[in-house]
């Protein structure tokens, strides 16, 4: 397929990165948008599938809607070993199938009129003084002013801004089960367990409720410590043991995911990441709200260079940055390097976690989008001379619950 126009915007992902930029593009006015997508909807994309508070705000903000079932989770259960506890949220954490989700999110674009090619594969970019030509798959070319890379952990365009630089990713592994594999009783609690941390995770093993009596469980796993498929599947098989929940020898789905971080390049000149190909919240992995609302950042500045000319994004990891997501994604990126740091010293971070009675409030605030822990400054240095004087008995606690 070759198309001999020179399209104002190409969007590469139709998830919901790409289906948010290009409503937000739609509202601006900006109608030449033609959005490319590997595979055709509905697809299935392995994710925990938890939208968290800030979804309502997002998805208004670029006029989309939540329109799939859902399983509104009020609540959400932490472990450790022994130890437990349940944080209520102000807003509910809504849990989505992605194959569901990202189809819906489709439609509600192609309603608004923009174009959407899928079963279209980019191979390669080339940035023109005027233009950005891309290669697609089967010899086909397309060439945009500006293009967005909203495709994923194997972003094109990422990898043409980091000169496919290569790092070690974070870890992820899901599998969608009916709840009649597990003898745990129906409940619409989300869980983190931090239990597999004793066993070298640097992450947590989760379960969350999905519609239609069936559960999505998977885990996490951070890169300061190297780990293979086959080990992080055998970890993700023994804490799920203790929930009756027999995984499966096939149907788990592995992905690698890179972390935000405020000095990646996530554009150049014509060119604009956003969601996972900017890089996901290195703390918990959350993807889909992060997208959003770096869509309507991105939006925003593609509109304003189609007017202005300067296609520059000079400025563009800034705004990222100082956004609300962007202050949250910093945040839980220096979090994230202490609590799942290589060695000992998770301990005393996970103890600070776990036992301190306003962190885990804290930040069941910021997934149910109630509060902002950017904001929380002194809260967080109040919640650390507390640590202080209660490492060591935090530590010996910690211990004891992974003993039990």
């Amino acid at each position: 397929m070759t198309d001999p126009r020179v399209h104002d915007v190409v969007i590469v992902g139709a998830g919901p990165a790409g289906a948010a930029v290009a409503a937000r593009l739609h509202q601006h006015g900006v109608r030449d948008v033609v959005v490319l997508d590997r595979y055709d909807f509905p697809r299935d994309k392995p994710c925990g599938g938890g939208l968290t508070g800030h979804i309502d705000e997002a998805l208004a903000a670029v006029d989309l809607r939540l329109t799939v079932p859902s399983v509104a989770s009020p609540a959400a259960t932490v472990r450790f070993g022994s130890f437990e506890r349940t944080v209520t949220m102000g807003r509910p954490v809504r849990v989505i199938r992605r194959v569901e989700f990202d189809a819906s999110l489709v439609e509600q674009v192609r309603a608004k009129g923009v174009e959407l090619r899928t079963g279209v594969v980019v191979d390669e970019l080339a940035v023109a003084g005027d233009h950005v030509a891309l290669k697609l798959g089967g010899g086909g070319q397309l060439a945009a002013k500006i293009v967005v890379g909203a495709d994923g952990a194997a972003s094109v365009v990422r990898k043409h801004l980091t000169g496919n630089a290569k790092a070690l990713p974070h870890r992820l592994f899901m599998a969608e089960l009916p709840v009649a594999a597990t003898a745990a009783p129906r409940d619409d609690a989300m869980i983190y367990d931090f239990t597999a941390m004793a066993d070298g995770l640097r992450g947590y093993v989760w379960l969350f409720p999905v519609a239609g009596d069936r559960v999505n469980v998977g885990l996490m796993h951070y890169p300061s410590s190297r780990r293979g498929g086959p080990e992080l599947l055998a970890l993700l098989r023994k804490h799920l043991a203790p929930y009756g929940v027999a995984l499966p020898a096939k149907g788990s789905r592995g992905w690698p995911v890179w972390g935000y971080h405020p000095s990646a390049p996530v554009s150049a000149p014509r060119l604009v990441t956003v969601g996972d190909a900017a890089g996901i919240d290195g703390l918990t992995g959350e993807g889909i709200a992060v997208a959003m609302e770096q869509a309507q950042v991105a939006g925003d500045a593609i509109a304003r260079a189609l007017t202005s000319g300067d296609v520059g994004f000079a400025g563009y990891r800034r705004a990222l940055r100082k956004a609300v997501v962007g202050r949250e994604l910093a945040l839980d990126r220096h979090l994230a390097r202490l609590l799942y740091q290589h060695g000992p010293g998770w301990q005393r971070w996970l103890s600070l976690v776990l036992f301190d009675p306003d962190v885990l409030e804290m930040y069941a605030a910021r997934v149910a989008g109630t509060e902002v822990l950017a904001d929380q400054k002194a809260r967080l240095w109040g919640a650390l001379v507390r640590h202080g004087f209660a490492a060591r008995r935090r530590r010996r606690e910690l211990t004891a619950a992974a003993a039990r």
